[in-house]
């Protein structure tokens, strides 16, 4: 198995490094003390299979992964060099630490119901020869000493193996809780951008049809009768159709309204104001207080809410003027559309619904979809918008965003003087 863990190489480096320095020092011990006559070749000889049984498996018979059940190939490697340890132990007890990288092994590949029989049956064995080469008096650590040594490495294992079980999981739960945020995420990113398309189709292309609609009507009832008004229709038509086309070519660049490629706020309001006037409803724009630089996206939310009210003004109305107000103060910037037409009733309503909107109102009409997308754009960008309706009295649609405070200066003193315009 390659590992992957620098922490585990290094484990299995230094396991292997034990195994290869307490062979050698028992092959030693085994010369200088345990040898005897004709089978110091044979004992030898097992002391080189065992060596060369035990590297083979290494590469031929690797370690399962962490949590993963052991491999037919390594549940025989492992039983085919305990074997020839258990015969190596009985010809020369030399051999009787080497016990430990199997008990490592063995630890390593077996669960914890197999791995500690294994423990107690090697204690055993290490017990069994310490006492069977034993000289004079018993000394006590040979028999404490193994059972004391084996029980400390088996609890350790025993816990790091479990540790790392419980971190696998809490790993894999993790690893699915950030998929399935990954997601969710995705998800609402998607939505979100279905509701912004919708809500920028709804505000440039969709209105700019609907008023086609209307002057292209309007030029086929009175094309006998009164022709110069029936082409001052189709000329407005026109008018609204290049517009719509600059929109339609800016929304599939970048969805800035193009009215403020290359104006301000300020002016792409007042140019609004002057494109939507005509026969039978006048419209005029006020700028109260000194615009500042506006982030880009603010003026685009302000820009398109104007648009949306001046839709409803138009097509719903049926008002003669109307005004279009924007407010700068220092902390805030605020929009105000109010026109003189039917009204309806919009008090005690919290949000967009088919009572607040009156194309919604109206029966089988499937539209509304102008207030609710005026009050995500404000919300949007951190404000909040505000209708004010009473039958016969006409309508406000109001929006105000708050803005970032100035730096303070000690030489500049408050203006108390300005009242709010509605």
């Amino acid at each position: 198995m390659e590992h992957t863990d620098p922490d585990e190489r290094w484990l299995v480096t230094i396991v292997h490094a034990a195994f290869f320095l307490l062979l050698g020092s028992s092959f030693a011990r085994f010369l200088t003390r345990d040898h005897g006559g004709a089978r110091t070749g044979g004992v030898a000889a097992l002391f080189a299979v065992f060596c060369l049984l035990y590297v083979l498996g290494h590469f031929l018979a690797p370690a399962p992964r962490p949590g993963s059940p052991p491999a037919t190939r390594h549940l025989a490697w492992l039983g085919a060099v305990s074997a020839v340890w258990v015969v190596l132990l009985v010809l020369a007890p030399s051999a009787t630490w080497c016990a430990m990288p199997l008990l490592f092994a063995g630890m390593h590949a077996l669960p914890p119901r197999w791995a500690v029989p294994l423990a107690a049956v090697l204690t055993a064995l290490v017990v069994a020869s310490e006492v069977r080469v034993a000289d004079g008096t018993l000394n006590p650590n040979m028999v404490v000493a193994p059972p004391a040594v084996a029980a400390v490495a088996t609890a350790v294992l025993v816990h790091l193996q479990r540790q790392g079980a419980r971190q696998r999981v809490l790993i894999d739960d993790l690893v699915r809780t950030r998929r399935n945020l990954a997601a969710t995420e995705r998800r609402a990113g998607v939505l979100d951008e279905r509701q912004r398309l919708a809500t920028e189709i709804h505000d440039t292309l969709a209105q700019g049809l609907s008023s086609q609609q209307m002057l292209l009507q309007a030029a086929e009832r009175v094309w006998r009768t009164d022709p110069d008004a029936a082409r001052e229709h189709v000329r407005r038509a026109a008018e609204i159709t290049s517009q719509g086309l600059a929109e339609a070519r800016r929304f599939v660049h970048d969805l800035a309204p193009a009215d403020l490629a290359e104006r301000s706020l300020s002016d792409a309001l007042a140019v609004l104001a002057e494109r939507e006037t005509g026969p039978g409803l006048t419209l005029e724009f006020r700028l109260d207080g000194e615009p500042g630089p506006l982030p880009e996206r603010l003026e685009a939310a302000l820009l398109r809410i104007a648009q949306g009210a001046l839709a409803n003004v138009r097509e719903h109305a049926a008002a003669t003027r109307a005004a279009v107000t924007l407010t700068c103060l220092d902390d805030q910037i605020s929009l105000d559309v109010a026109d003189n037409g039917r009204g309806f009733e919009a008090g005690g309503v919290p949000g967009a619904s088919a009572r607040t909107d009156p194309a919604a109102r109206e029966p089988g009409r499937s539209r509304g979809h102008g207030l609710p997308a005026m009050r995500i754009r404000a919300r949007q960008s951190g404000g909040t918008l505000t209708v004010e309706s009473t039958p016969g009295e006409g309508t406000v649609v109001s929006v105000a965003v708050p803005l970032a405070p100035p730096a303070p200066s000690f030489l500049s003193v408050p203006d108390t003087s300005r009242e709010p315009v509605l």
